[in-house]
């Protein structure tokens, strides 16, 4: 099992789509194992987006990041980290196609509703940042051989 760190960015939180998003990653079959909402800080921008600080576009991402709250959570599955990319689509809601995320609810670059960690390391980084051991919560999923094969 693989987790992966997404964050339903203020513009999800303001146009009220936090229950779809969450719907289409229980849909996948997806196990939502910590959430959260919260308001981030320019703290923890700095630290989410260290790879980025020092780039022209930073301040405007920074101002974006902290300016409502966000819903953060975790969740686990196979290959996750890559299903949830997917899900999302393209940065750009613009060319995400239809049938993703984005593609379906966006129609712009910044204003692209949802992060997700770009890799598994990332990912372990990001989770660490938004949720202490004591705030995740994994649990047998009883449905869980109805949406993957025993050998999976």
């Amino acid at each position: 099992m693989e987790r992966t760190l997404v964050l339903l960015k203020p513009d999800c939180v303001q146009r009220r789509l936090m229950g779809q998003m969450i719907t289409r990653f229980e849909n996948k079959g997806l196990h939502i194992i910590a959430l959260k909402m919260l308001r981030i800080t320019p703290e923890l921008a700095r630290q989410h987006y260290a790879e980025h600080v020092e780039k022209p576009f930073y301040p405007g991402l920074e101002a974006f990041i902290t300016s409502a709250p966000v819903v953060a959570m975790v969740a686990e599955g196979p290959e996750v980290v890559r299903v949830v990319r997917e899900m999302l689509g393209a940065t750009s809601g613009r060319q995400a196609v239809a049938g993703t995320i984005r593609g379906d609810y966006s129609s712009s670059r910044q204003l692209n509703l949802v992060h997700a960690s770009d890799g598994p390391d990332a990912a372990r980084r990001e989770i660490r940042l938004y949720f202490s051991e004591t705030e995740i919560h994994p649990f047998p999923l009883a449905l869980q051989p109805w949406l993957q094969a025993a050998d999976e």
